[in-house]
């Protein structure tokens, strides 16, 4: 940590963009090495999904057969919702990740430096960019051993992968805003069970025509985590289905696009206080 504040002192504030780059990179390369030292960032967010792909797959296998599902696999159909259970691991880990450089002083060191809000917010990310990508990976191979499809093919591989950084960013940068405007890591393990929340009050169980209870369709059709489970859901039941895909990647930058303000306004407020 000090030899990362070190460093940002010996950024010279003449060119903006170059002087931010390089402060991104500093923090990005020590935002990556903690999430790889740390395991135990990243292995409840590979376990946890799983165990519940496993669950989930042997006790609803009997929803293939009603009339109008989509895929006779619902370890297939399920994988949608793994893919977005990993992402919602993104906000916790991002949250306390920043929490607790506030808390143990890191964040106060960092004001002695030429540091840009961009480089904090955009290196503190990378760190959940890469768990997005390992998680993607890990999802895809233990899936497919155990015999899943990709109904799209080779192709959709950095399809899914690129979908599954970029929501994990997404919500990395809600879990970043809500850890710096708390300075908290207990406060941000407080919001984690309202993400899941809207996980299971979502499409990720049954396709949203199948629901029968009309108030529950209602909500799983207004609820977004619904049209990013089915973002990741297409590649691997229908193939290339531009809406989903398109409703999926747009939902992810909306909710990107918020965070980044959220994070941004509570990185600005941060700063003033200390």
């Amino acid at each position: 940590m000090n030899a990362t504040a070190t460093a940002l002192r010996g950024v010279g504030l003449g060119g903006v963009s170059a002087g931010t780059l390089t402060q991104v990179g500093y923090l990005a390369r020590r935002s990556i090495t903690r999430t790889v030292r740390q395991p135990i960032l990243i292995i409840p967010s590979l376990v946890f999904p799983l165990f519940l792909l496993a669950v989930n797959s042997s006790g609803l296998d009997a929803a293939t057969l009603l009339p109008g599902f989509p895929t006779n696999s619902y370890l297939t159909f399920a994988l949608g919702l793994t893919f977005m259970q990993g992402a919602l691991f993104a906000t916790m880990g991002a949250g306390q990740s920043i929490a607790g450089d506030i808390q143990h002083g890191f964040f106060n060191r960092l004001q002695l430096t030429p540091l840009r809000g961009p480089a904090l917010i955009g290196g503190q990310l990378a760190g959940v960019t890469l768990q997005g990508l390992i998680q993607g990976v890990a999802y895809l191979i233990i899936a497919l051993a155990f015999g899943a499809h990709l109904e799209a093919g080779i192709a959709g591989v950095p399809v899914l992968f690129a979908l599954s950084a970029l929501v994990g960013v997404a919500f990395g940068s809600l879990g970043l805003a809500i850890g710096l405007r708390t300075g908290n890591g207990e406060a941000v393990q407080g919001v984690f069970p309202l993400m899941f929340v809207l996980l299971f009050l979502s499409s990720g169980a049954l396709p949203r025509h199948l629901i029968e209870a009309d108030w529950f369709q209602t909500v799983a059709t207004i609820n977004p985590v619904s049209y990013l489970i089915e973002g990741f859901r297409s590649l691997f039941v229908s193939g290339w289905d531009g809406e989903a895909l398109g409703l999926a990647f747009g939902v992810a930058l909306a909710v990107l696009a918020f965070g980044m303000w959220a994070a941004t306004t509570a990185l600005r407020g941060r700063m003033e206080r200390t």
